[in-house]
């Protein structure tokens, strides 16, 4: 099969990560080829029955599953014509992208900021933790969870997760989640990272001391080691009306 969706969606693909339904893991699979450029924006998906087809699942399923990716933003229906990427993704042939190996999205960090923790602990993973981070549902995940203060104003909530074989004491993490694992050699080397403008609602809205609903912008990301495995699953909210976010990039040597 010459179509790129013969090398995306072998059943192996998406039956190994983890377990939990079909079409989150399918979901999580086809977003990832979204994101990083596999599949590209204005391309059209192959029909409902063909890609169950080379996912060796079935068509409810698959309609699920797309379902979910347009819900998200990251698939657009054109009646008529049928269904199509829509998410531009970086250009990974321009010399930045190819030297970037890790993007990070976290508040400006100045003398009068400061860090709360709301939450450090062990728990059973969510369908999305499983999915993204590969585990499996007997496993346990490192979930943090902290806000991010600026002249004591809170400016933005984030929610880590971390497989609790890398940090399986969370209570001892008392820094940004990036530095924490490069002191215990497991620090990401690349990172897929969408941002999206969105409503915030409770009760993330008061945490950051807002009147819901508010504007506010939201980061998604997930950090990968050099062999490929899914290291770290964050999403923050930041306030709209808040002093922003820094994007910090580490460059190769090459």
């Amino acid at each position: 099969m010459t179509h790129p969706f013969a090398g995306i969606l072998l059943p192996e693909g998406f039956r190994s990560r983890g377990t939990g339904p079909l079409y989150l893991r399918l979901r999580q699979l086809l977003k990832e080829a979204i994101l990083s450029g596999k599949l590209n924006h204005g391309d059209a998906l192959i029909p409902e029955r063909d890609l169950a087809s080379y996912a060796g699942v079935s068509r409810v399923t698959v309609r699920k599953t797309v379902e979910s990716l347009v819900d998200e933003g990251l698939l657009v229906r054109r009646r008529g014509a049928g269904t199509f990427v829509e998410c531009t993704p970086l250009n990974v042939g321009d010399p930045l992208c190819r030297s970037a190996q890790l993007v990070d999205a976290s508040p400006r960090q100045r003398a009068n900021s400061r860090v709360q923790w709301l939450e450090r602990g062990l728990f059973q993973p969510t369908f999305d933790e499983i999915i993204t981070l590969g585990l499996s549902a007997h496993s346990r995940v490192a979930r943090l969870t902290c806000l991010h203060f600026s002249n004591d104003e809170p400016l933005a909530l984030e929610r880590s997760s971390v497989s609790a074989d890398v940090i399986p004491d969370p209570l001892r993490v008392n820094s940004s989640i990036h530095d924490w694992l490069r002191g215990i050699n497991a620090g990401p080397v690349r990172a897929i990272q969408r941002l999206t403008v969105r409503s915030i609602k409770k009760p993330d809205a008061c945490w950051l001391g807002l009147i819901p609903p508010a504007a506010g912008l939201s980061v998604e990301r997930v950090s990968y080691l050099s062999s490929g495995r899914a290291i770290e699953f964050t999403r923050s909210v930041f306030r709209g009306d808040g002093d922003g976010f820094v994007s910090e990039f580490e460059f190769s040597e090459s």
